[in-house]
């Protein structure tokens, strides 16, 4: 029988491996205290060498003075904040008075900050950059240039997506659709006019809340484009939804047909006529 190799860092033994674990901490310990004791000894070993004397009470003294003198003079020294502000420290205000007081009240010269300056030869730049760009080397488009050719982008996509035929159905609208009388859109357009409009028109379109769609009157035109028009767009202020965001251009297509091939079907119980003829 073969043996397995057994690749993982342990050994299978708990207690093994703890064991293995705390000698390798006590390594790890161990070394980094000799090297400790190894900077101790080379301390001791330069100093045995070339002893560095006590300093005396004025040398002591003199570095103070030095450390407080460093001190100040960091301390004077203007930060960055203070440089792009262009601040001035309090004790220098009085070089910057004005030789005019309004009301007793003097006024200080200061200096224009050097981010506004920045900031203000900057829109100088761009102003002459965007003059140059657009009114002279033409090299960008106008706002009547980019209008004119995002109008021309979407008439392309326009085409180029109605030309894919995957996209055939949604190409029908109000202004291009003809009526077809073929009997399986017929049926079509009457499933979908069960499932849709009977409650409002009643199952055989005799007309309930809404009007009657089978005689020959209408309020709102009876050519397909127009059913086609009121069916996709509705008719809010009669209580008529539009129907455009919850079926196809070619569904709404095909219940119009399904309307208009029930003219003159008389069902029974139509409602009164509404309308023009």
């Amino acid at each position: 029988m073969k043996e397995v190799a057994n690749n993982n860092w342990t050994t299978g033994n708990t207690s093994v491996d703890i064991v293995i674990g705390l000698m390798l901490i006590t390594s790890v310990m161990v070394l980094c205290v000799a090297i400790l004791m190894l900077k101790v000894v080379k301390f001791y070993v330069k100093e045995a060498a070339n002893p560095k004397p006590f300093a005396t009470a004025e040398e002591r003294e003199q570095r103070r003075l030095e450390q407080e003198a460093l001190m100040e003079f960091k301390r004077k020294q203007p930060t960055i904040w203070t440089k792009i502000m262009q601040l001035k420290p309090i004790e220098e205000e009085g070089n910057l008075v004005m030789d005019h007081k309004y009301d007793g009240i003097a006024e200080l010269d200061n200096p224009i900050p050097l981010w506004f300056k920045g900031l203000f030869y900057a829109t100088i730049i761009f102003g002459i950059g965007y003059l140059l760009n657009y009114h002279v080397f033409h090299y960008g488009l106008s706002q009547t240039e980019e209008y004119t050719a995002e109008i021309q982008q979407a008439a392309d996509d326009k085409v180029t997506f109605l030309s894919n035929p995957v996209n055939a159905a949604s190409a029908i609208n109000e202004n291009n659709i003809v009526q077809s009388k073929d009997a399986a859109v017929i049926k079509n357009g009457e499933g979908l006019f069960a499932t849709r409009c009977t409650p409002c028109h009643g199952e055989h379109a005799q007309g309930l809340v809404g009007p009657n769609l089978t005689d020959e009157y209408w309020l709102h035109g009876g050519t397909i484009k127009d059913v086609f028009k009121t069916i996709k767009y509705g008719v809010p202020e009669k209580g008529m939804i539009s129907w455009e965001k919850s079926m196809s251009a070619q569904q709404i297509s095909d219940i119009a047909d399904y309307v208009l091939s029930l003219q003159g079907s008389k069902p029974a119980g139509a409602k009164a006529p509404q309308g023009t003829k």
